[in-house]
């Protein structure tokens, strides 16, 4: 397993820990601190065994309100720093 720590910009999360397969492929887990505890848990759940780069397509680009980013989108960056770490 593969664990990666990401300081989101600009949402109210404090921090994505990402834990990926080895390769770099597959997501182990997603957990947040701070931000929508009920939704980020349940995103948190939804993505748990599901390819990086399919989870990372679907949510890159969601926003919050009048933000030009939310958590979600933050995770597809993460996603993506983290699969490019893990795989070196």
């Amino acid at each position: 397993m593969f664990h990666y720590d990401f300081r989101p910009r600009g949402v109210c999360s404090r921090a994505i820990h990402v834990d990926l397969t080895n390769d770099g492929a597959t997501i182990e887990g997603v957990s947040f601190e701070g931000g929508c505890n009920g939704n980020l848990k349940a995103i948190g759940r939804l993505v748990k065994g599901q390819p990086v780069d399919q989870v990372a397509s679907t949510l890159e680009g969601n926003t919050c309100g009048p933000r030009p980013t939310s958590c979600a989108d933050q995770l597809s960056r993460a996603l993506r720093e983290a699969q490019s770490a893990a795989r070196g």
